[in-house]
């Protein structure tokens, strides 16, 4: 009985913001790009007047360091901002298309409007990016908004609705924070779009909720990415960036290079280098990678668990610990690991991994990669490290990824010239700059009559009618 006066309770709340924002959804459609712009340059203010309460927020859900804050959380929102705001304007304009000869005296044109209301649940990982960065889009769109974000980091929420009520209308945005029974309340509200960030596994259940309204939606999952080093790539800045683009946020990153293939001529002077890099990183001074003020930790005890699992599941299997495999419960803390002799019986190579942890294999030809990465899911993103044309080339050509980067690592997020997502089993739909505005917006064709009209082509058809099409549908 409890449980279900908790559950009215939820769902009575939620259906009240809904239908606060549903009754002005009208009005923030037919708004000017001015004043989307307004909005967002107040809620960008705003974040960058509160950057100290930024940091304070993810330090404390799991130790993320201050400079790590800017660069996963700051940077490219605030970039994603200035993008908007400077390119809102030309994007809300109708956009004049041709007029082929089939409707020969009309003109045409793309209008963009908003989709309506609007679901953003945001993930765990980057807490205040991750919920930022859609609703950036969603308001240049027009959308209403409620953003639900991840219980899981509740003091990084806690400042993205603090934000939000700070800044914004809950007519216009709100944040609901809460957990399982609260996502579930909201998915089954007649949302107009769904932008969900997580799990193929949840993506799947958010995608079914939406289809009992046909809702649309934009699925920002993941999988496991793959990274290719061959022979010819520079190892020591290769293993670098590696490291750098495996270890940021802890491995917590949904676009983290999540297992590697290395050529075998250049297998072991990877691994030194890549040591190397790890211990100038985060155990430069020589007192451990857990006394480093640089190394995050495991968002809490469920997913540091999980990860031991996929350890232990590896050694037990016969991989080698080549660097790293320390761990603490008492901190959530897993040191940087290299892992080698790994198979796909063992879980670090059937489950995304989501955290410190890499596992390495080596090959000889190519296509053996080539064939190994096109067996599985397509993958949120692929990486390639060579200075050989004809390797990159054939990488490109042969495999599909959402993106994919060439010597380098996760800077496709920040790119707002670039769509940011997935394909398939690692996505759905597309952000960044204008590619999100595109997501939370209706392309709507408008055809207007100029000259003319289309009587001689109206029944009943004639003979002439009959020989005017045939000769007509040769040139259209």
């Amino acid at each position: 009985m409890q449980t279900n006066e908790i559950d009215t309770t939820v769902e009575s709340s939620v259906e009240r913001i809904f239908k606060l924002q549903q009754s002005n959804a009208i009005k923030l459609k037919s708004s000017t790009a001015e004043e989307r712009i307004a909005r967002l340059k107040k809620i960008q203010d705003y974040i960058l007047s509160h950057l100290d309460e930024a940091k304070e927020a993810t330090f404390k859900d799991f130790k993320k360091p201050a400079v790590e804050t800017i660069i996963g959380e700051i940077f490219g929102l605030n970039g994603e901002f200035n993008y908007t705001i400077k390119n809102l304007k030309k994007w809300a304009k109708p956009q004049r298309v041709s007029t082929p000869l089939s409707v020969i005296g009309t003109s045409n044109a793309i209008h963009y409007e908003a989709k309506g209301n609007a679901l953003i649940i945001s993930p765990w990982n980057y807490p205040i990016s991750l919920a930022m960065k859609p609703l950036v889009s969603a308001i240049a769109a027009g959308c209403t908004v409620i953003l639900k974000p991840s219980e899981l980091t509740p003091y990084s929420s806690a400042f993205v609705r603090q934000v939000i009520e700070n800044t914004c209308s809950p007519s216009e945005v709100a944040v609901i924070e809460g957990d399982v029974a609260v996502a579930t309340a909201l998915l089954a509200l007649p949302f107009n779009h769904i932008f969900f960030t997580g799990s193929p596994a949840v993506g799947k259940i958010v995608m079914r909720a939406a289809a009992d309204h046909l809702a649309s939606v934009t699925l920002e999952l993941g999988g496991k990415s793959p990274c290719i080093v061959d022979e010819t790539a520079d190892l020591p800045a290769t293993a670098r960036k590696i490291a750098w683009g495996k270890f940021l946020n802890n491995g917590q990153t949904c676009i983290a290079p999540d297992y590697l293939f290395v050529q075998r001529s250049v297998k072991a002077d990877f691994i030194k280098e890549f040591t190397n890099a790890v211990t100038e990183m985060y155990n430069s001074e020589g007192k451990g990678v857990e006394a480093s003020e640089s190394y995050c930790r495991i968002v809490n005890e469920k997913h540091y668990n999980r990860l031991v699992g996929y350890l232990n599941d590896a050694v037990e299997g016969g991989a080698k610990v080549e660097i790293g495999g320390g761990t603490n419960a008492a901190d959530n803390f897993i040191e940087p690991t290299l892992l080698t002799n790994v198979d796909d019986s063992m879980l670090v190579m059937k489950e995304e991994i989501f955290g410190p942890i890499l596992p390495m294999m080596e090959y000889d030809r190519l296509e053996e990669v080539i064939d190994y990465i096109n067996e599985k899911d397509k993958p949120l993103a692929l990486y390639m490290n060579s200075r050989k044309k004809q390797n990159i080339d054939l990488v490109l050509k042969k495999t599909s990824a959402g993106d994919a980067l060439i010597n380098e690592f996760l800077l496709q997020f920040g790119n707002h010239e670039l769509p940011f997502g997935g394909v398939n089993n690692s996505g759905i739909g597309k952000s960044n700059g204008f590619f999100g505005f595109q997501e939370f917006s209706n392309m709507k064709g408008v055809m207007k009559r100029r000259f003319g009209n289309m009587n001689f082509l109206f029944p009943p058809y004639t003979d002439k009618i009959d020989k005017l099409v045939s000769w007509a549908v040769k040139y259209v």
